[in-house]
C-alpha cells in the first residue's frame, strides 16, 4: 500500500514534468504535421514518468531544489518514449497496444513511427544539453549527463539490450546472460537517470556511487516485475498484450526460472536497492517506497 505522501508525491511532480513536456515539445499544429502529432501521441498517451521521478528525486536527495532538472529529466522520458516506439514495432515486438492504445505505427505507419522515435532522441539530447533551462549549468556538467545517457542508451545499454531481448529464445539460458539482458536494456537508463539528478547536483561520489547502485538494483527487479505481469498480470490494467514473451519464445526469468523464483530474484533485487540508500535517511523516502511500488505493481 503506498502512503499518500508517495501519491502526492508522485502527482505533483508528474504534472510539473509534463507541463514542460507540453513546453519542450513542438506543437502539433506546426509543419511538419505529421511527426509533431507522431511525437506528441507516444509521450503523452500516459506513463509512469518514471525516470524523471527518479532524476527529480536525485537531485533533491543531493541538496537541490527548484525546476534546474525539468529540462534534463523530460529528456530522460523522451529516450524513453523513442525507446516503447521502437519496441513495438513489427520489427521487434509487434505490439498492438501500449498504455491501452494503439501503438505508434499502428496510428501513422512504421516509417512515421521510426521517424518519430528518432526525432524524440534528438530532442532529448537537446533537453539535456540545456535546451529549456533559465540558466543553463555548466556545459561541463551538461556533458557529462549527456555521455552518460548516451552510454545508457548505446550498444552496451538499451540497444544492446534491446538485440538480446531478441535473440535469446527458449528456456536453456544461464541466468547471469539474461542478468547482462536486464541490465542492459532496463537498468542502464534508470541509472543514468539518477546520476543526472546527482551531477546537476554536484552530488559528491559516494552519494552518486550509492544512486548507481539503487538504480541497477531497481531496474532489475522492475524488468523481472514486467515479465511477471505479462505471465500472469491483467491485460486491462497494463494496457498492453499479456503472454507475448511466451509466444515469441522469450529467455525471461519466469520462463528460465518459473514465476515463484522469478519472484524471488525481484525480492532480492528490490532488498539491495534500499540497501543503497538507507546511508541517506529520510531524504531517501521515496526511493524506498518506490522499490516496494515497483514489487507490488499492477502496471
Amino acid at each position: 500500500m503506498v502512503s499518500h505522501r508517495f501519491q502526492s508525491y508522485i502527482k505533483t511532480n508528474r504534472a510539473r514534468i509534463d507541463q514542460t513536456l507540453e513546453r519542450l515539445l513542438p506543437p502539433a499544429d506546426e509543419e511538419p504535421r505529421l511527426i509533431h502529432e507522431a511525437m506528441r501521441y507516444s509521450v503523452f498517451a500516459g506513463g509512469k514518468r518514471l525516470r524523471p521521478l527518479l532524476a527529480i528525486a536525485a537531485y533533491e536527495i543531493a541538496g537541490r531544489q527548484g525546476d534546474l532538472i525539468l529540462p534534463p529529466a523530460c529528456g530522460l522520458e523522451l529516450v524513453h518514449t523513442h525507446s516503447l516506439i521502437y519496441d513495438d514495432l513489427p520489427c521487434m515486438d509487434d505490439d498492438d497496444l501500449r498504455r491501452g492504445q494503439p501503438t505508434n505505427h499502428k496510428v501513422f505507419g512504421e516509417a512515421v513511427a521510426v521517424l518519430a522515435g528518432d526525432a524524440l532522441l534528438s530532442l532529448a539530447f537537446e533537453c539535456i544539453l540545456g535546451r529549456g533551462m533559465a540558466n543553463p549549468s555548466p556545459e561541463a556538467t551538461l556533458g557529462q549527463i549527456a555521455l552518460q545517457v548516451a552510454h545508457a542508451v548505446g550498444s552496451r545499454g538499451l540497444v544492446g539490450g534491446q538485440v538480446m531481448d531478441i535473440t535469446l529464445t527458449g528456456p536453456d539460458h544461464q541466468i547471469t546472460v539474461l542478468e547482462t539482458a536486464y541490465r542492459m536494456k532496463t537498468a542502464s537508463l534508470i541509472e543514468a537517470s539518477l546520476q543526472c539528478g546527482a551531477l546537476l547536483a554536484e552530488a559528491d561520489e559516494a552519494t552518486r556511487l550509492a544512486l548507481r547502485q539503487y538504480g541497477r538494483a531497481l531496474g532489475m527487479a522492475f524488468q523481472i516485475t514486467d515479465d511477471l505481469l505479462n505471465v500472469s498480470g491483467d491485460a486491462k490494467k497494463m494496457g498492453k498484450a499479456t503472454h507475448s514473451d511466451a509466444a515469441h519464445q522469450k529467455a525471461t526469468f519466469p520462463a528460465v526460472l518459473g514465476i515463484e523464483a522469478a519472484r524471488a530474484q525481484a525480492e532480492d533485487w528490490i532488498g539491495q536497492a534500499k540497501k543503497s540508500v538507507l546511508g541517506f535517511g529520510d531524504s531517501a523516502w521515496f526511493l524506498i517506497e518506490l522499490s516496494d511500488y515497483v514489487l507490488d505493481r499492477q502496471s
